[in-house]
């Protein structure tokens, strides 16, 4: 059963079938293709770019910044010219989704809910029983 949508907001289409996916290999300019040597010097430079990439999203993970949108954004690049980084980012989007499907489950949705809900009322009393205890002096500041 197909059921269709307006395309209004909440709406879902049920066994909606995915987009074909491109098939794998290299998406380099067919001129490009021709030439082994050029080929060649193509995929080390789309390496070498994809690299730098994913090495600045490896060192903005424990700094400010989006580290795991610019290594994906790298495994991206990569995948323009490679099968195992087109066959990582099939599987990535895969989970993705899975996740984001099952995300959207009500009773998934209503646990998380109670789950923030609880961690936050615990965190507030902690802090309500610190201020309490210490007043508002940094936890550095605390002589006792």
């Amino acid at each position: 059963m197909n059921t269709q949508s307006n395309g209004g907001p909440g709406v879902v289409e049920e066994d909606a079938v995915p987009p074909p996916e491109q098939p794998l290999g290299s998406r380099a300019p067919r001129f490009i293709k021709r030439s082994r040597p050029l080929h060649m010097s193509w995929q080390v430079g789309v390496f070498v770019v994809g690299l730098a990439v994913v090495v600045t999203g490896v060192i903005m993970l424990p700094l400010p910044g989006p580290g795991w949108l610019v290594i994906f954004a790298g495994m991206a690049i990569w995948a323009t010219e490679f099968v195992w980084a087109q066959l990582v980012l099939r599987w990535t989007k895969r989970k993705v989704t899975e996740a984001a499907q099952k995300a959207l489950d009500p009773r998934v949705r209503r646990r998380n809910i109670i789950l923030t809900t609880i961690g936050v009322v615990v965190i507030a009393v902690a802090l309500a029983v610190y201020v309490w205890k210490f007043g508002f002096a940094m936890p550095w500041n605390v002589t006792e």
